[in-house]
């Protein structure tokens, strides 16, 4: 199944410009200001359009004493797996690992009914990291894992990760279109049931390019590729989901589809409706969009 139907969202409690990401984050602007409250009227709008949707929606508020300022973006940290269980993924920044409480994770696995934890967060110690979906982009149908390389994304991490949930990993190497490395997998590609979106132009690599294609089409997929100005406004950054009635949609930011062509938005509607909020402040200062800050679970 490639679509969940549940997904978890953390409510912010003290978003803000984290430093420690925006090392290798370029999406990220400081921005003078407490934004919190922005950033707070964002995420309740955002929810308030998937709820009425009759997407199944949880909300955790974040409790978590120590300041986490990206705990918006639970994607990163864990994953539900309906045969594997969660996983705990080692992330970069240490405030970003903060995030890992206690408190959500018992919630989690009791309100899911989670048996097994496969915790993959020892690799911090060695200064290797795989930061969950964020890093991954995964074809869950055909058991493949897309991966861009960068200092967050791990290939000896990854190679665990696929060795256990049964994956294959497709590698390469991402930039922007300022020749900086793309941190996340998922701003640049987008996997859904019938089609992915994608900016090829971020691949350099030519014979990486083509491979990524060949895979891709391999699986049947219809290819929509999107600039590198599309990609700067978080148009891959997108999540298919399913609701309550198993009626598909794509979620994405404001920013995002009024980037895309009328061509773009047509083919895309073809398979799903599309649903998009604004999300100017998160995606200004946090560095992330919707999907960031949609964890699938899968029980």
């Amino acid at each position: 199944m490639q679509n969940s139907n549940h997904l978890v969202m953390i409510e912010p409690k003290n978003f803000g410009f984290n430093k420690q990401t925006a090392t290798n984050n370029y999406f990220q602007t400081e921005i003078d200001g407490n934004h919190q409250q922005a950033a707070l009227q964002e995420f309740n709008a955002f929810a308030k359009l998937l709820i009425d949707n009759n997407i199944d929606v949880t909300i955790i508020k974040d409790t978590n004493e120590d300041v986490t300022p990206d705990a918006i973006f639970p994607n990163n940290w864990f994953s539900v797996d309906a045969e594997k269980g969660l996983f705990l993924y080692p992330m970069f920044a240490p405030n970003r690992r903060l995030e890992r409480g206690k408190e959500t994770i018992d919630f989690i696995t009791s309100k899911f009914s989670v048996q097994k934890i496969t915790d993959l967060s020892q690799y911090e110690k060695e200064g290797k990291y795989l930061e969950g979906t964020g890093s991954m982009v995964l074809d869950r149908k055909n058991k493949i894992t897309y991966a861009c390389l960068s200092p967050r994304t791990n290939i000896e991490v990854l190679n665990e990760f696929c060795k256990i949930s049964g994956y294959r990993a497709c590698t390469f190497t991402a930039i922007d279109n300022k020749g900086n490395s793309i941190y996340h997998t998922n701003v640049m590609m987008c996997v859904a049931e019938k089609y992915v979106v994608i900016c090829l132009t971020s691949i350099a690599d030519a014979k990486e390019r083509e491979e990524v294609v060949k895979t891709i089409l391999a699986t049947n997929k219809e290819l929509i590729e999107i600039s590198q100005h599309q990609l700067n406004c978080f148009a891959g950054n997108m999540l298919q989901v399913k609701n309550k009635n198993g009626e598909l949609f794509l979620i994405m930011s404001s920013a995002a589809y009024n980037s895309l062509t009328a061509e773009q938005i047509s083919k895309i509607s073809y398979y799903n409706t599309i649903l998009h909020s604004n999300l100017n402040t998160i995606e200004s200062i946090g560095g992330g969009s919707a999907r960031c800050m949609l964890a699938e679970i899968f029980v």
